[in-house]
């Protein structure tokens, strides 16, 4: 997985990259399917200037379509965990409307009502 981050109003760069390798590390274990170059993560972090708050915004670029969440919160671990949580849950779901999970689903007869 090829991986862009970029900063804005933020100070500390090397404890950034050392939460979103870790992030990147889980998530890469959802994308197994796909070619390593092929995968692409664009991070951009920013600080707010009037509020000491943080927003996260994650762009992963798939073969198969591209998926975006954001992330905000008052620190940097817990505003990068905000965002990567809304990515994976997104990543299952695209996956599961790749193979078609919707149309497996068994329909189970409702029991009479007596």
């Amino acid at each position: 997985m090829i991986v862009n981050i970029s900063y804005k109003n933020v100070d500390a760069h090397e404890p950034v990259e050392k939460e979103v390798a870790r992030h990147v590390s889980k998530m890469e274990k959802l994308l197994k399917t796909y070619q390593p170059d092929l995968v692409r993560l664009h991070c951009g972090i920013e600080q707010q200037a009037r509020r000491i708050s943080f927003d996260v915004s994650l762009n992963l670029n798939l073969p198969n379509g591209t998926l975006h969440s954001v992330g905000t919160a008052a620190d940097i671990p817990r505003c990068l965990k905000a965002g990567f949580a809304e990515l994976e849950s997104q990543i299952k779901k695209h996956q599961a409307k790749l193979r078609h999970d919707h149309e497996w689903k068994r329909k189970r007869p409702r029991p009479a009502v007596a």
